[in-house]
């Protein structure tokens, strides 16, 4: 007679049912061993004494079913399906002349073929895996499973989502009670749990169920380690919780890639000592492998993703010199530090009464064709963009990277503002927008720079007296007008440009006037 798994469904398999009783169920143990989360371990057996077919289930979790009646015991006719939890079989005639030929001691080694196209329905889907007859159908058939574990640890999934993966596939392939991934905590170099499961996918109630004193050696040591009698081995005699919990077998393997230490995988089973030999080690340290591989392309491609995003963030404040340096820092280098820095502000003179005069689409056109211009300038002399208030752009020379002539950048920045405005504003008239111009002011002293406010809405920012000072020059400049404060033009090393002392101005906030220059940025002063 002959035993139909998953008849006309895609991983059809037949194989002989041989005189006397044959299990069923999802520990390799069994005579007819499939790994799908439905069955249990030992699910059900069928016992045949000639035509006579019985088939009882074994106090399944999931049941087994006749038709659509869950049965205990049911003789079966040739011609009938039956299922184990979600595992379909049919009981067909045939097969006699074979059977003689084969010893009812061994069972033939049969393979399951799954399409590669689709991970997920390969991880859902049950594999045939009866006891094989010799080593080499062992090392086929293990070599057969690590393929299918490569194609389903290659999808690109969240790093939680991976190691949940990781731990359903042991239980798929292994007799496993309990499993865990520990992975290196990058701060103290020490283990942590990151998912721990048990066979029947739940949370193991009590803490760390494993021993911490194996995982430790494992990591420290990166050998992987077998015990196959667990609370006899005197390696572990002061290992508590091997006896509290009654560990008999465990496996331990290190998680490792590219000679970098990621983790551990832990296996344990607690109902038979044994149970775990050499060739299972050696099978689940490959297994190990191509998991650890999977987390390290996992984490690569997440960290690529972060600087990706950090490097667009810096992009919009820092020029590109600066952004590489910042990733090349520790922490980015973003901490609020107390530095000297020059300040530029540059407000369009007359915005207010331009702006009446044009439609609000038309003032956002503007804007949007004026700042890149502006922005640019700092960029091309390595200063910080701040913000944008309104009208107003801020950039700041000293922060997050300070250099000898800060100064002397930030003046030759305004400059430019001045001289690319001019082009700017032949583009404008073209179009049909009136003409822009442009009033600077820079100021030079102490600040406090670095990432203000919450967790969720962060911001680069320069806060100090010095800022403020700033804005205040700005209102003193006249349209396309540059005005310095005196604590800048002493910072000057370079720029000989000329410049106008202006009578001591009285600005909010100050109790003395300031000292004050205009910067002649002509071509006639240059």
């Amino acid at each position: 007679m002959r035993l139909i798994l998953n008849p006309g469904r895609e991983g059809e398999q037949e194989l002989l049912l041989p005189e006397g009783t044959t299990t069923i169920g999802r520990t390799d143990v069994c005579s007819v061993c499939v790994l799908h989360k439905s069955l249990s371990r030992r699910h059900a057996r069928l016992e045949r004494e000639g035509a006579r077919v019985l088939l009882v289930d074994q106090e399944s979790k999931n049941g087994t079913f006749v038709g659509d009646t869950r049965v205990e015991r049911r003789e079966l006719q040739v011609g009938d399906t039956f299922r184990c939890g979600e595992v379909w079989f049919q009981l067909l005639a045939g097969g006699e002349d074979a059977e003689k030929t084969l010893s009812p001691l061994h069972t033939r080694t049969l393979e399951t073929r799954f399409s590669l196209s689709s991970r997920e329905t390969l991880l859902e889907s049950p594999r045939l895996k009866v006891r094989p007859s010799t080593e080499g159908d062992t090392t086929r058939e293990r070599f057969q499973v690590l393929l299918a574990v490569a194609q389903l640890l290659a999808s690109p999934v969240p790093l939680d989502t991976l190691l949940e993966r990781i731990l359903q596939l042991v239980f798929r392939i292994l007799d496993v009670d309990r499993a865990a991934v520990l992975l290196e905590d990058e701060a103290t170099g020490g283990l942590r749990p990151r998912v721990a499961r048990s066979a029947d996918g739940q949370r193991p109630s009590q803490g760390h169920f494993f021993s911490q004193s194996i995982v430790d050696s494992v990591h420290t040591n990166g050998l992987a380690a077998l015990y196959s009698n667990a609370l006899r081995d005197l390696r572990l005699n002061s290992a508590d919780s091997i006896h509290t919990q009654s560990i008999h077998s465990a496996m331990c393997v290190p998680l490792r890639s590219r000679d970098a230490r990621l983790g551990v995988l832990y296996v344990d089973n607690r109902s038979r000592g044994g149970l775990f030999t050499e060739a299972d080690l050696e099978f689940l340290t490959a297994f190990a492998n191509q998991a650890a591989a999977a987390i390290d392309n996992v984490r690569l491609a997440q960290r690529l993703e972060e600087e990706a995003v950090l490097r667009n963030t810096y992009l919009r404040f820092f020029p590109p010199d600066v952004v590489r340096r910042l990733q090349m820092s520790p922490g980015g280098a973003l901490d609020v530090v107390e530095t000297e820095v020059t300040v530029l502000f540059a407000d369009i003179s007359e915005f207010t009464s331009l702006s009446s005069s044009l439609r609000p689409r038309e003032v956002v056109d503007m804007l949007n064709a004026y700042f890149p211009v502006m922005a640019d300038a700092v960029f091309r002399h390595e200063g910080t963009l701040e913000k944008y208030i309104g009208d107003a752009l801020m950039a700041v020379w000293g922060a997050p990277f300070s250099r000898s002539d800060d100064a002397d950048r930030a003046l030759r920045a305004a400059v430019d503002m001045q001289r690319d405005l001019q082009g700017l504003n032949a583009r404008l008239l073209a179009r049909g927008h009136p003409e822009l111009r442009i009033h600077v002011g820079l100021n030079s002293g102490p600040a406090a720079a670095g990432n203000i406010g919450s967790e969720r809405y962060l911001q680069y920012a320069t806060l100090g007296d010095v800022t403020n000072v700033a804005s205040r020059v700005c209102g003193v400049a006249r349209a396309g007008e540059i005005v310095l404060s005196e604590s800048t033009r002493t910072r000057l090393k370079q720029s000989r440009r000329p410049l106008t002392p202006l009578p001591p101005t009285r600005v909010k906030g100050k109790d003395e006037p300031l000292v004050l220059h205009r910067v002649e940025w002509d071509e006639s002063s240059g």
